[in-house]
């Protein structure tokens, strides 16, 4: 991992942006190519079992996952065959403000998960820090009942690295850089399942 990134200011806001943007490039290089062929294989299966795709996160990553249950569900159906079942645990303020309310904010997704989850659906996490309490207790919970899993975290990975079947790390220490790479990682994997099932006439002639 990098250095702090700032760790001093920086008056003038290009050169903000072009260091921004070399951290980005750097943190996207620390992505093990080994996790993204196993976090691909691991939804493109699931999807084609007919099984169930959740996704949680917290902040900027829980509108990550909103847009994975829009980019998963939608995207990959376009053009193909494959009929995926996504949803966003995130999605719903109403239930996550009643188990915040009536049992504790740590449970807000390993609740959920808990009423619907089956053996063989997948559960995608997304924390930069991958340590807040209500993505570790959901990755728990779906170790124990038989769900895969797949996380995607930052700075040393915190809990929920060694939880997950699959890690998708980047090594940074920004958010903001972190948050805009998992963003990443979620096109790539949705990206990458459609066309890996497309006739090959067809992705020249299909927008992505």
């Amino acid at each position: 991992m990098s250095g702090k990134f700032p760790a001093v200011p920086i008056p003038d806001a290009a050169d903000y942006t072009a260091q921004y943007f070399k951290r980005l490039y750097d943190a996207s290089e620390t992505i093990r190519p080994d996790a993204m062929r196993a976090a691909a294989d691991l939804l493109r299966s699931t999807i084609e079992a007919g099984r169930w795709v959740y996704a949680c996160g917290n902040g900027g990553s829980a509108a990550i996952c909103n847009h994975l249950h829009c980019d998963f569900g939608k995207g990959i159906r376009t053009g193909t065959n494959l009929r995926p079942r996504i949803h966003s645990l995130s999605a719903h303020l109403e239930m996550i403000t009643a188990i915040g309310n009536d049992f504790s904010y740590d449970d807000i997704y390993a609740y959920q998960l808990s009423g619907i989850g089956e053996p063989g659906d997948l559960l995608i996490t997304v924390s930069s820090s991958g340590n807040s309490e209500n993505i570790v207790r959901p990755l728990q919970w779906a170790r124990d009942n038989g769900l895969r899993t797949i996380a995607l975290t930052g700075f040393d990975g915190g809990r929920s690295a060694p939880l997950a079947d699959v890690n998708i790390h980047v090594a940074a220490n920004n958010y903001g850089i972190v948050e805009d790479v998992h963003q990443s990682v979620m096109h790539i994997l949705a990206q990458f399942v459609r066309q890996s099932v497309m006739p090959a006439g067809d992705i020249a002639t299909l927008k992505f």
